[in-house]
């Protein structure tokens, strides 16, 4: 059994600098150390998937980061860790814990199965793995195993943690309140199509202006694409539901930088939770825009439910700053432009579309793990 800090301490001098996850008895001490820290960030997350993208930002951004959760919740996680960190070739640290263990101490039934094959599911995955360290001197060689292997091959690497392998550490710190804000909005009608609005909020989200603007999977990132391809874009694949937590990431890692997600109803739907964190988060450099169309465009034109969801008043009900509802492209692109120079935030524009796509639409041709460490360069230059 170690102390937390002993590890804690270590990981912040090798740049680990933000812990984002979702609790579990196991990582109680070490959650509670992170809270409590002065110069480290902890991001609680609505579920595991939301950890795992919103240190994949910060990682984009420069902090090395971790995430942590109880592996009973690992199904969530599967789809970043997939479609994200290894296609974007993006590495963080996992703490999966491990509930369950074959062997192990008794515990509740639902874990029996998962205990069985967390391993096997990081190896699945192509994420190597070993125990979380229990001595202090085994602290260094696992944390510089795990940095050689993130360095070399831009993927996870996973500390696997048994019950008992950090003492008890007691949380002083109280948690911040954040009251939601209410806002009175009434809900705009589509009047322009998505690449309309893509190409004018190009116009206010340059690289000369030091934003960064992720796209979120499907046709949004590919028409943002065919507008323009720009470094300070990332146009997601997979992952879906996770643009506004990849976003929060790295707006949290760097609090001067302007964000723009480019949001859609459908991958919005999919984590409505992440939207409860970016609220708390507040962080003021963040602009959500929604572009909302009612339907699974990429997929074949299935709706959404969309149509019985007021997201304006969920992103109030969640804490942003300031919400709104605007129809035209002109009015999204002055929205944007405000929001970046008011520094008052987080923002969300809820921004309906009409339904069609380009004839023609390319694909990127860049690959994702290109676009990924383009954006990695233009984020840490």
């Amino acid at each position: 059994m170690i102390q937390a800090q002993d590890f804690i301490f270590r990981a912040r001098d090798l740049g680990f600098g933000l812990y984002s996850g979702v609790p579990c008895s196991y990582l109680k001490p070490f959650i509670n150390f992170v809270i409590d820290s002065p110069d480290l960030r902890y991001v609680g997350a609505a579920n595991e998937g939301d950890a795992v993208a919103i240190a994949t930002g910060a990682e984009m951004a420069g902090v090395r980061s971790v995430a942590m959760f109880q592996n009973s919740g690992f199904g969530n996680a599967v789809n970043p860790l997939t479609s994200l960190n290894y296609t974007f070739r993006s590495p963080v640290l996992l703490i999966p814990t491990l509930r369950g263990e074959p062997g192990g101490p008794a515990d509740e039934p639902q874990h029996e199965l998962m205990g069985a094959i967390t391993t096997g599911l990081l190896e699945l995955m192509r994420i190597p793995w070993e125990y979380f360290p229990v001595e202090a001197d085994a602290i260094e060689p696992a944390l510089q195993r795990a940095i050689a292997h993130m360095d070399s091959e831009h993927t996870p690497y996973a500390l696997v943690m048994r019950k008992g392998s950090v003492a008890p550490a007691t949380l002083t710190s109280q948690g911040r309140e954040r009251a939601p804000r209410k806002f009175n909005t009434a809900v705009a009608r589509a009047c322009a199509s998505r690449s309309q609005m893509l190409r004018a909020l190009q116009v206010v989200a340059g690289p000369d202006t030091g934003a960064v603007v992720i796209a979120t999977t499907g046709y949004t990132g590919r028409e943002l694409y065919a507008c323009e391809d720009r470094a300070n874009q990332l146009y997601m694949v997979g992952s879906m539901g996770c643009a506004v937590t990849l976003g929060l990431g790295i707006a949290l890692a760097q609090p001067a930088r302007k964000v723009l997600v480019l949001d859609g109803d459908g991958a919005a739907l999919m984590r409505l939770g992440a939207q409860s964190t970016v609220g708390f988060e507040a962080p003021a450099n963040l602009v959500h825009v929604l572009l909302d169309n009612g339907i699974h465009e990429s997929t074949g034109g299935q709706a959404t439910v969309a149509r019985s969801v007021d997201f304006c008043a969920i992103a109030a009900a969640s804490g942003y700053d300031d919400v709104q509802s605007l129809a035209q492209p002109d009015e999204v692109a002055a929205a944007v432009r405000a929001a970046f120079n008011s520094g008052v935030g987080p923002v969300f524009i809820h921004a309906p579309t009409l339904a069609g796509v380009p004839d023609k639409l390319p694909r990127p041709s860049i690959t994702p793990a290109e676009v990924g460490q383009r954006l990695r360069d233009f984020l840490q230059t």
